[in-house]
């Protein structure tokens, strides 16, 4: 194993995860597959409001918000904030270190604009507890206003953009098998929940402009040992609802290294939460459209079939939907009609 140096916390990412940890060089590819930690097994229970903090066995896990929005103008925004805790364990005795690097995403839409920012955090600069409920870093904050979860507060700036949003009245759901989410085939697993309704009102500053909104949101929790197998170098993964915030759909793909679909799940929700689970054989993933953005190329049009339902089409709203940051990858929003209409957010990885 190499040896890193005590302010590795200040490098990107995925030289932190390519550097430090001990990865065959046949897998190298993929810094996403190196997060170690004790797997998720089935059987457990979902615990509120525990379950809302950190898992401290479990290698990756996220705190992960997007919203689509609408001003009082007109203009439409998309939102999206995660906050992550990996863990990366070492030798390194340092009251600003316990294991865990913390880092945080945010990123604004309008039209076709697409802004996106990132921090990184050591012991102390990051907070995350589960009663009340907050998720820090910094004055980057998602938090509970009161003793329940919900309603939730989002707030985040950089200069000349913003957000402060507050977030209520939407069912949890629970994917997979009671929130035991399998991603392959070999049994690789997360434990994983959404808040898929929310229905949003704040501001927003967008290049300077301020903006009242209102629109929806979707929250997703998720907790696992690693991101996904060493063979696997990504995934392709929709959230979507309907106009009336009455029906939800999630679903993703996993892709092996010849970027094809190797294996995929999803849940359709109804109004009050209840998911009924997708397995890999009830849906067909084909991309229709690409768009080529730097030199690579991203999908820009898909179809879904899934049983007893006309084929739903969906589509980028803005189509370089790019973080750029230290690991990118394609985060944005997205609109889908035919047999499930809707709108929310998207992301490809692993290009």
């Amino acid at each position: 194993m190499k040896v890193c140096p005590l302010n590795f916390w200040l490098l990107p990412l995925v030289l932190v995860l390519l550097a430090c940890e001990p990865v065959k060089q046949d897998h190298a590819h993929s810094g996403r597959a190196v997060a170690r930690g004790t797997p998720v097994k089935p059987g457990r229970v979902v615990d509120f409001p525990a379950d809302h903090g950190i898992h401290s066995q479990q290698g990756i896990e996220w705190w992960y918000l997007t919203a689509n929005l609408t001003s009082n103008s007109g203009d439409t925004f998309g939102v999206q904030w995660t906050l992550f805790r990996t863990l990366l364990p070492g030798s390194v005795e340092s009251k600003w270190w316990d294991d865990n690097l913390y880092f945080a995403h945010f990123a604004l839409q309008h039209e076709q604009t697409h802004m996106a920012f990132e921090r990184f955090a050591r012991a102390g600069q990051a907070k995350v507890s589960s009663t009340p409920f907050e998720a820090v870093l910094d004055d980057w904050q998602l938090r509970s206003l009161g003793g329940d979860f919900l309603p939730l507060q989002l707030t985040a700036k950089e200069t000349n953009y913003a957000v402060s949003l507050t977030l209520d009245n939407s069912p949890v759901t629970l994917h997979g098998d009671n929130g035991y989410s399998q991603k392959t085939q070999s049994g690789h697993a997360s434990f994983y929940f959404s808040y898929p309704f929310l229905r949003v009102t704040g501001s927003l500053t967008f290049a300077g402009k301020d903006y009242t909104v209102s629109g929806h949101a979707w929250y997703d929790r998720e907790w696992s040992a690693s991101l996904l197998d060493t063979d696997q170098v990504g995934w392709d993964w929709f959230s979507l609802v309907d106009e009336e915030l009455k029906n939800g759909l999630m679903l993703f793909c996993i892709r092996d290294k010849n970027d094809n679909y190797e294996n995929c799940a999803g849940s359709l929700i109804d109004a009050e939460g209840v998911a009924v689970s997708l397995q890999h054989q009830d849906i067909s993933l084909t991309v229709q459209q690409t768009i080529s953005l730097g030199n690579k190329t991203y999908p820009r049009k898909w179809r879904v079939d899934l049983p007893n339902r006309e084929p739903t089409i969906i589509e980028t709203i803005t189509h370089d939907s790019r973080n750029q940051l230290s690991i990118s990858y394609w985060e944005g929003r997205i609109q889908s009609t035919g047999g499930f209409a809707g709108k929310g957010y998207g992301e490809v990885t692993g290009n």
